[in-house]
């Protein structure tokens, strides 16, 4: 079995993974090169779209970190699992049609909780994107009554229509991801479980944003201008996400690809475990971290080149063994 990892870190404003679902393609050819792919949210959310392909296993990113760290394993869901999708009151008539909508085509098992607290999540954006999140104490206490094997939270995001329509007008980062990261991070470290989360709508009552579906803009932000309330990709990455119990271990891993300009959690422990590392300079970041050097540690320009990398491993076969010129032999003198 041949297992690898694509991450594209939220709210640091990747070029390929930092807006709503673009990076599904690049996932499907990766996919496409191994027998497993992990990847998380970020990767493949793209409001109401969610392309990723069935080898993938879909884990959010605390987990993710935790997983490569080798505090826990993976099992792999034979069958589906049971989602509790969890919103403020009241609900809304879109977000059960968007369960409804799940249940009838993915084919879900999925309960709606109303929360007694509300969850409140507000966007703050500097260099990268971050943000404040209350009620989640009360959230993690309310649905530990409930028999769930994963969580979909879906409730709004306060932005400011200042930045709102700043990213819509000049791109730039995804102001939501970061915050939505965060309550993903601490709601999933305290329960124990996969978590993920989808806005409901977070135009509010401004006017131009509320048109904007009928404009034109970048591609890249199209899935959200397109959506109603953002939650399916997350019903169908949640429904066979992998839960945290014996299976896959870190040991299982033969690589992981990132954007270029991001070190973090996953990377050292890929350095620490030996794994290899691929880094795709195109795909840049407002980061500029510095990367340790290592013989594990291959920079490419596109993905195009992460995928010949990948096949070359998964065939056995050296990079440099397909390059002209071959490089010398190394000799070791005694």
């Amino acid at each position: 079995m041949f297992i690898g990892i694509a991450i594209a870190p939220t709210g640091i404003g990747c070029e390929l993974g930092g807006d709503a679902g673009d990076f599904n393609p690049v996932v499907k050819l990766l996919a496409g090169c191994c027998d497993k792919l992990i990847t998380h949210p970020n990767a493949v959310n793209a409001s109401d779209i969610n392309e990723m392909p069935e080898n993938t296993l879909y884990v959010e990113g605390s987990i993710l970190d935790r997983f490569l760290e080798g505090y826990i394993e993976l099992q792999e869901v034979r069958t589906q699992n049971k989602i509790l999708v969890v919103v403020n009151k009241p609900v809304s008539a879109e977000t059960i049609n968007a369960v409804n909508a799940a249940r009838v085509t993915i084919g879900i098992d999925v309960k709606i909780l109303e929360l007694k607290t509300p969850l409140e999540m507000e966007v703050t954006l500097g260099t990268v994107a971050s943000g404040d999140v209350f009620g989640w104490m009360e959230l993690s206490e309310q649905v530990q009554k409930y028999n769930f094997d994963v969580l979909a939270i879906h409730t709004p995001i306060k932005v400011s229509a200042e930045i709102a329509l700043s990213y819509f007008k000049n791109g730039g980062i995804n102001p939501c991801g970061g915050v939505e990261a965060k309550a993903s991070k601490i709601i999933a470290d305290k329960l124990n479980k996969p978590v993920a989360h989808a806005p409901i709508e977070y135009h509010g009552e401004v006017p131009e944003l509320m048109s904007m579906h009928k404009k034109v803009v970048d591609p890249r932000m199209a899935p959200e201008v397109i959506s109603i309330c953002y939650l399916h990709c997350v019903l169908k990455g949640l429904n066979k996400a992998p839960r945290i119990g014996k299976g896959l271990s870190v040991n299982d891993i033969d690589f992981m690809v990132s954007p270029f300009g991001c070190w973090g959690r996953p990377h050292k422990a890929c350095m620490a475990k030996g794994i290899l590392i691929i880094i795709v300079r195109e795909n840049k970041t407002v980061l500029n971290n510095q990367v340790p050097e290592s013989d594990k540690i291959v920079f490419v320009e596109n993905y195009w080149e992460a995928a010949g990398i990948i096949m070359c491993a998964k065939a056995g076969v050296h990079r440099d063994s397909v390059r002209r010129p071959l490089k010398p032999i190394v000799i070791e003198r005694a």
